[in-house]
């Protein structure tokens, strides 16, 4: 099971860079509805997910703010492209688990077992509640110093690339001039409603996955794929 000592949210705390007044929401906030499910008989409590719808609406307006103050001139095609990569699943989970997240997650037996603390899903659901948390405990301006020290590293990364960065592009531009062949994207799998999909795409090349990718729209599912490919591609050729 994960810590539940008081003293334990100090470490995450100084990681978000804010200090909470009502630990209880901090708790909601980790709380996967699989505890819930498993544990009807103690005190009332509730999941995360709640939370995590609202921390999507924070999450976006924080970015998006951050994004236009850093980028001036940038058109709102480019803004929209920088911040679905700043917020897609796979980036929130990165974030998650650099501010090791998964550790303070309450999860039920079930999801214990199956490695429910390093899910991509649950890690950036988790995430986005937390964003959420802070927003209810201390208002906005809290909110948005701890998002933006949170994920300085992943702004700062896309405004040294221009915020332009075109993965997909580049990987065609590389399988057409050194493979022969043009990668095949193909879509795996899709979760959640219609209004807030998720999609999984695997990316081939000569019948091998050389990427994968998670993201809000099959576009950025495929620009994570290609990213992840190109990474991958130069080390292979030198063997």
């Amino acid at each position: 099971m994960a810590e539940s000592s008081t003293t334990r949210w100090a470490d995450l705390e100084a990681a978000l860079h804010y200090a909470f007044r009502d630990h209880r929401r901090l708790e909601e906030a980790l709380t996967h509805a699989s505890s819930l499910n498993e544990h009807r008989g103690d005190e009332p409590r509730r999941d995360n997910e709640r939370l995590e719808f609202l921390g999507d609406a924070v999450l976006d307006l924080i970015i998006s703010e951050a994004l236009i103050e850093r980028h001036p001139g940038a058109t709102e095609g480019a803004l929209s492209k920088m911040r679905a990569r700043l917020v897609s699943e796979a980036a929130l989970a990165l974030v998650a688990r650099r501010l090791e997240l998964g550790r303070f997650l309450r999860l039920g037996r079930g999801e214990e077992l199956s490695g429910g603390r390093e899910k991509t899903s649950l890690l950036a659901d988790a995430l986005e509640a937390v964003v959420a948390a802070v927003y209810a405990d201390g208002g906005y301006d809290a909110a948005r110093v701890s998002v933006l020290a949170v994920l300085d590293p992943e702004l700062s990364a896309e405004s040294a690339s221009g915020g332009g960065v075109d993965y997909k592009t580049q990987l065609q531009e590389y399988c057409q001039q050194r493979l022969g062949q043009l990668p095949l994207y193909r879509v795996t799998h899709e979760s959640g409603p219609d209004h807030r999909k998720v999609f999984q795409v695997e990316l081939m090349i000569h019948g091998q996955c050389y990427g994968q990718g998670t993201g809000k729209s099959k576009k950025e599912a495929e620009q994570q794929a290609a990213r992840t490919a190109l990474e991958r591609l130069p080390r292979d050729e030198q063997r």
